[in-house]
Parts: structure tokens; C-alpha cells; sequence
């Protein structure tokens, strides 16, 4: 699963990353990933001892951002869509104030919705609103520009104690800086986060990987195409795995891009 979110960020052409999990999590994470120095990446770690709110990772994660706009995309959140690319190219260039997705839904009560105006910007945003204003639910992943370091800082916990990603997102929406990306027809969105849900991004993987013979969220070979590592050593990775078809099929991108 980590795999999604990760090629998320590598194709907006984010190379260094946090990594936020459990105590329990976070030594199998780093056994997988390493330091990201064979994906041409700079990877680092840091727990959440306990659930503190999605916003909780701009505090735990202060000391990395510095100065820099920021990315936050959860870890069960699968996208994919030919446009993909090109959208996070676009979005990331110059992020100014705070940049959501948005995908079209069937049952909008389910999700926190955002309801725009004609030129994007967010009018309001609704967590599982009885009576939804639109059928954009927003999606895990979010862009913020430096500011977010401080709101995140001034949040008041809600009742349970966390501080919830809405609340930022609500921050500048009252400030005239939020503005909602529509991700639109032909693209996929999954929320991986039970295990009925599983069940059925395996099923749609699975199918279009069978189909198109191509694998999505590859690392390595987004690595590759991305200019983060080149064809030798996106083969070397390959033939780490080479007993397995995964392996197999990276060092055939490999051998391809040559």
C-alpha cells in the first residue's frame, strides 16, 4: 500500500519525504523503503505515539518542511488516472495558500465535501453533510504553502483530543486561500481504509494491470522516468527481485528506456 502514495508525491517531483507512522509500523516501513537512496529519494522517519489528527503531522513534521510549501497524502489513498502527472506538475509549481482535490462521488454524505465557485475557489467545506452541496468529496491529498506549520500549531484539539485536517482546511478557507482541483471523469480514487474497500482496489488493479500489462505505482520505474535514477541502476533494483514478476518487469522497463 505504500507504494500508491509514495509514486503520488514522486510524480509531483517531491524527492524528500516524511514518513509518519505508529511505533509499531514505522520499523517495517523503514526495513521496505530504507533511506530512499536507491530511488534517487531522501527518506526520513518520525512517529505518532498516539492518533493526534491528520494535522498533527505539520507539528511532528515542522523541523523537515523548514521553509517550503508542503504535501500531505495519506497512506491509504490510491490515485490513478493518465492526468495525473500532468495535475501535480501544475498544482505544485506555485502553491499559494492551500490547493485540495476533489473527486465526483455517488454518495456524498459519506465523505467531507467542498462546494466551489466558477473559478475554483472553495466556498465551503461539509464533513458527511446530511444534505451535500455538491458531489466533490476531497480526497487524501493536500497542498499547503509555509503557512501551514503555524495554523497547524494554533489549532484547538477537537473532542477527541486531535487536530483534524478539516480544521486547517477551514483556515484558508476564511482567509480567500483555498481553492479545490477537480480531478474529474477517467480518473481512479480509492480510500483503501477497510477491508472491503481493499478488496476492491485489488480488484481494479488487478484487472487493468492484466489488461494494459503495465504495473501502477511502480517505484522504480517512476524513479526512472522521472530522471531520479537511470536505466542501470532501475535494473540492479530489478534484479534484486528478479525471482518474482515484479522483479522482472522493472528490469524490463529497464531494458526498454535504454
Amino acid at each position: 500500500m505504500i507504494y500508491y502514495p509514495l509514486s503520488a508525491l514522486m510524480l509531483a517531483g517531491i524527492r524528500e519525504i516524511l514518513v509518519i507512522s505508529t511505533p509499531g509500523d514505522l520499523p517495517q516501513l523503514a526495513r521496505l523503503l530504507r533511506d530512499g537512496s536507491h530511488l534517487g529519494l531522501d527518506i526520513s522517519y518520525a512517529q505518532q505515539d498516539e492518533p493526534k489528527g491528520l494535522a498533527d503531522a505539520f507539528v511532528i513534521g515542522a523541523d523537515h518542511i523548514g521553509q517550503d510549501p508542503v504535501a500531505l497524502v495519506l497512506g491509504d489513498n490510491i490515485f490513478h488516472g493518465n492526468s495525473f502527472f500532468d495535475i501535480l506538475q501544475t498544482e505544485t509549481a506555485n502553491v499559494d495558500g492551500c490547493v485540495l482535490f476533489g473527486y465526483p462521488v455517488s454518495d456524498p454524505e459519506r465523505y467531507g465535501i467542498g462546494e466551489t465557485d466558477a473559478d475554483g475557489r472553495l466556498v465551503s467545506i461539509e464533513e458527511k453533510p446530511a444534505r451535500p452541496r455538491s458531489n466533490r468529496a476531497i480526497v487524501g491529498l493536500y497542498l499547503y504553502d509555509n503557512d501551514v506549520i503555524d495554523i497547524a500549531k494554533n489549532l484547538r484539539p477537537s473532542a477527541r483530543g486531535e487536530l483534524e485536517i478539516t480544521d486547517v482546511n477551514l483556515t484558508y478557507l476564511e482567509q480567500g486561500r483555498a481553492r479545490l482541483r477537480d480531478l474529474g471523469r477517467g480518473f481512479a480514487w480509492i480510500d483503501a481504509g477497510t477491508p472491503e474497500s481493499i478488496v476492491q482496489a485489488t480488484q481494479y488493479v488487478q484487472a487493468l494491470e492484466n489488461r494494459q500489462g503495465v504495473r501502477i505505482a511502480c517505484v522504480e520505474e517512476i524513479a526512472l522516468r522521472m530522471g531520479f535514477i537511470d536505466a542501470e541502476a532501475c535494473d540492479r533494483l530489478g534484479a534484486e527481485l528478479s525471482a518474482s514478476a515484479y522483479g522482472r518487469y522493472v528490469r524490463l522497463v529497464a531494458a526498454e528506456f535504454r
